[in-house]
C-alpha cells in the first residue's frame, strides 16, 4: 500500500503552492527508495518566525533551522512522522548553492524521513552516509544529487 504525503502550507507562505505540488509529487517518489516501509508523511512548509518557535520548544536551541523531524511511530513499526521545513532557510541556501527552492525544499522533507529510518547526521561518517542516501534516492528519481552539488558549491 502506497503511503500517505501531505504537503501544506504555513498562513505566511501560502504563495508558493507551486512548490508545495511539486514537492508532494517528488517526495511521493522518493519513498518508494527508501529503506523500510512508510505509512504516513506530512510536511508542512513554514517560515522562520514558525521554525524559531519550534525549533526553541521542541530543541531547546534559539533560532531557525532547515528541518525539524516529528516521528508518531515507534520501532520497527511503518514510518509516520510530520516534518517541519523552513522555506526561508531554504531559499538561503538555494540562493547560495545556486539551486532552485522546490530542490533544497525536497532535500529537506527527504531528511526528515531518512531519520526515521535509521540515519543520522550527528557524526562524520553518518553525516556522510545520510547524505549518500539522500542523493541516492534522488537520483533514482532523476533529480539528480542536490546534496553534492551542495558540497562541490
Amino acid at each position: 500500500m502506497a503511503p500517505v504525503v501531505d504537503v501544506r502550507l504555513d498562513a505566511p507562505v501560502k504563495r508558493l503552492e507551486a512548490e508545495r505540488t511539486w514537492v508532494l509529487e517528488r517526495l511521493s517518489e522518493c519513498l518508494a527508495h527508501v529503506a523500510g516501509p512508510v505509512a504516513r508523511v506530512t510536511v508542512e512548509i513554514i517560515d522562520d518566525h514558525r521554525m524559531s518557535a519550534l525549533h526553541e520548544r521542541f530543541s531547546n536551541v534559539p533560532g531557525t533551522t532547515d528541518v525539524l523531524t516529528f516521528p508518531a511511530s515507534g520501532p520497527g513499526e511503518p514510518v509516520e512522522v510530520d516534518i517541519a521545513v523552513c522555506v526561508d532557510e531554504a531559499a538561503r541556501q538555494s540562493r547560495a548553492r545556486a539551486h532552485e527552492l522546490r530542490h533544497e525544499l525536497l532535500l529537506y522533507a527527504l531528511h526528515g524521513v531518512l531519520h526515521c529510518t535509521g540515519f543520522d547526521d550527528r557524526t562524520p561518517d553518518d553525516h556522510a552516509r545520510m547524505h549518500a542516501e539522500e542523493d541516492r534516492i534522488l537520483q533514482a528519481i532523476g533529480l539528480g544529487a542536490v546534496y553534492a552539488r551542495e558540497e562541490r558549491s
